[in-house]
Order: structure tokens, then sequence, then C-alpha cells
């Protein structure tokens, strides 16, 4: 079964997707750090091939051998990342490497594409968003920056992710929306988890 939640930069996509997959016993997908992987290679040495880079997801993100949790998560990845991700042969590269990844088994995975072209045909569809102050409040929290500077990017970022030709940021049509702006993580993981099991009696039947 593949649970796949997309949504725009500071809904809580990364946050809820991890707890809903240790929820359900699924293995986590966190796409987005696939992404900022390429941006790092990419602000490192100006372009690594694509399809070169060993990027590795478990408790640690790795990137050819590297530990890279910590880096991958730096503004000036952030940034590229968003670059990076609207370029064809790295979307291509990406999807293809991910697709591969959940052909088998269970999984969460979370990212803005993954109910409309990685996994269009994932038993649950769930499209996190919230206010636009709301996210940019919590990316500020996080990562202890300026309010008003994480705002800016985010609006950038969602004018890229929206406006790019290739896989734009959009709420698939089966899919169910979930505002997350006036909810805690716990009630919204609840939500999802409880969505999930649903959908897996259903298709056992």
């Amino acid at each position: 079964m593949i649970v796949a939640i997309d949504g725009p930069a500071g809904a809580g996509k990364s946050t809820v997707a991890r707890a809903v997959a240790a929820a359900l016993g699924f293995t986590y997908l966190d796409t987005g750090a696939m992404y900022r992987c390429a941006a790092l290679a990419r602000l490192r040495d100006g372009g690594s091939d694509i399809e070169t880079l060993e990027i590795e997801l478990a408790e640690t993100v790795t990137l050819n051998g590297e530990d890279v949790s910590e880096e991958i998560r730096s503004a000036a990845v952030t940034e590229m990342a968003s670059e990076v991700a609207a370029e064809p042969k790295v979307r291509a590269a990406m999807a293809r490497r991910q697709q591969t990844m959940l052909a088998s088994g269970d999984w969460v995975a979370e990212g803005r594409d993954i109910g409309t072209v990685i996994a269009p045909l994932a038993e649950l569809k769930i499209f996190l968003t919230a206010d636009a102050n709301e996210r940019a409040r919590r990316r500020a929290e996080q990562t202890g920056r300026a309010l008003d500077e994480v705002l800016a990017e985010q609006q950038q970022r969602d004018r890229r992710d929206g406006e790019r030709e290739l896989s734009p940021l959009v709420v698939a049509d089966d899919a169910i929306e979930l505002d997350t702006t006036a909810l805690s993580a716990d009630e919204v993981i609840a939500s999802i988890v409880d969505l999930a099991m649903q959908r897996s009696e259903s298709h056992s039947r």
C-alpha cells in the first residue's frame, strides 16, 4: 500500500509522513531529501551527474557515503532544491528512482508530485496545506531564521513549484485535502492513520 502525501513547503509533510509511517509500520520516503541532495551536489561542484549520485535515506541522509542530514536543510540548499527540481533531467532521474523504490512494500511517501506523477495509483492520497503565514512561522521556528525572510523565500518557492512546466504542484483529483493551519501535528497524523486503515480494510475485502 502507498500513502501519498503532497503539499507546499511548511505544510508539515515531513513531520506528519514520518509519524504516519511509524504508526502504520510502513517505510517512509522523503523525496524532498533526494532533491536536496541533488541541490547540495550542485552547490558543491556545479554539475554532478544526477545519475551517479549515491543517495541513501535511512536514519540519516547520505550523499555518496557522507552524512548530509544537517547540511541539506540549509537555506542555500533549500533555495537550490527548488531550482534543480524544475529541471527535466533531474526530475526524470529522481522519478525513476522513486518509482523503483515504491514498486514493492508499504510506503508513506511525501513530496510535491507523489499522487500525480510518481504514484498515481496510490491507495490513499493526501494533500496537506496551511495558511501561508502559518507555514512560514513554522519554518522560521524550526530553523531559527527571521519570519519575513522565510516568508519571502516561501512565496518564491510556491510560485516556482506551482508554475513549473514539469510536474507542477497541484492537487490530485482523488486526493483528500487537509488544511493543517489550526490542527496539531498529532491531530493530522491520527486523521491520516485512520484514513489509511480504512482504505487498507476496504482493499482487503
